[in-house]
């Protein structure tokens, strides 16, 4: 196992496949969208699987597959295939929008992926179809129930937005009554190519907690797994689990595990960095494995302490999650 330096455990990558989406979320992009990546600058599933064992063979043990949407690119599966048979790897799983996703929920539990995370911000379909500006909801719908189907444990990821979708907490968290789902609530970030939308967050992890509370006046606080990037709640009889995730906040930096690789081959030890490793030029410039791995200790050895601290290292947070790795 290898650590940073400050003595955190590094062992759980989240690999983008690609920066393309087929949804144009409000908290994510603007309206018309990003200037893609061309598809030289794109990294290879072969260059992926070599960092992907590389990165094994330092102890993480643990790649959840990204985008963008990672269902728009093809091959993705075959590319699943391979890295389940990565030695050193004993979790795999996925972050979808879910509107490509239903065909392949029986492969993935075939593969023995372990989790799916699900971005599913309203119930409403025309809300959806405002905050995505697609009209997909009953496609995702229809991913959400194969997974349950399945057994493959899922995470609704939903953005707490105000003006948009804060009317939309109560029905979500509902969904933990009857179904054995978490429901993760997440602050919303400046990641949108725009920059952040408000002067001041108003929907903090606190205030998304007490307006849980004040609809579910026993919400039980249970205890966080190590790594955790939520505070998890359960409403007493119900089969579910409700997280709130304080992304803006960060109140979560002092046990971050997490190190991100964008679909161009940028490394991120920390999501609000601006990237600290060209590591799609040390593969094209022929490096070996050893070079390889002494660069990534030499990027894990100078980590920011927090989120707080990466961002302050740069003028503005402007760019898509999509291009970051979701």
């Amino acid at each position: 196992m290898i650590y940073d330096n400050h003595n955190r455990p590094i062992t759980y990558l989240r690999l983008a496949v690609t920066d393309r989406c087929n949804l144009r979320c409000f908290y994510c992009m603007p309206e018309e969208g990003i200037k893609y990546l061309p598809r030289h600058q794109v990294l290879t599933y072969e260059e992926m699987e070599r960092i992907v064992r590389v990165l094994a063979r330092l102890g993480v043990s643990k790649v959840r597959i990204t985008g963008g949407e990672p269902f728009v690119r093809t091959g993705l599966m075959d590319f699943m295939h391979k890295l389940a048979s990565v030695e050193g790897l004993n979790d795999l799983s996925v972050t979808t929008n879910g509107v490509l996703t239903a065909p392949h929920v029986t492969d993935l539990a075939a593969l023995g992926v372990k989790a799916v995370n699900l971005s599913l911000d309203t119930l409403d379909r025309e809300r959806f179809r405002q905050i995505t500006r697609r009209d997909e909801l009953p496609a995702v719908l229809k991913t959400l129930d194969a997974l349950l189907a399945v057994g493959i444990q899922t995470k609704i990821n939903a953005v707490v937005m105000d003006g948009q979708n804060t009317q939309d907490l109560i029905p979500l968290a509902n969904l933990t009554r009857t179904a054995p789902v978490d429901v993760r609530f997440i602050e919303e970030m400046p990641f949108n190519g725009e920059g952040s939308h408000y002067p001041v967050l108003h929907w903090t992890h606190q205030r998304i907690v007490d307006e849980l509370r004040r609809h579910f006046p026993l919400l039980k606080k249970l205890p966080d797994s190590p790594f955790s990037t939520s505070a998890n709640y359960q409403v007493p009889g119900h089969q579910g689990t409700i997280g709130v995730i304080a992304a803006f906040s960060r109140t979560f930096c002092g046990t971050c595990n997490r190190i991100r690789l964008t679909a161009q081959g940028t490394l991120k030890t920390c999501l609000y960095d601006t990237g600290v490793l060209d590591v799609r030029a040390l593969l094209r410039s022929g490096a070996s494995d050893e070079e390889l791995t002494a660069a990534f200790l030499k990027a894990f050895a100078h980590r920011p302490a927090n989120g707080f601290e990466a961002e302050g290292k740069r003028d503005s947070v402007t760019e898509s999650m999509a291009t970051i790795g979701g």
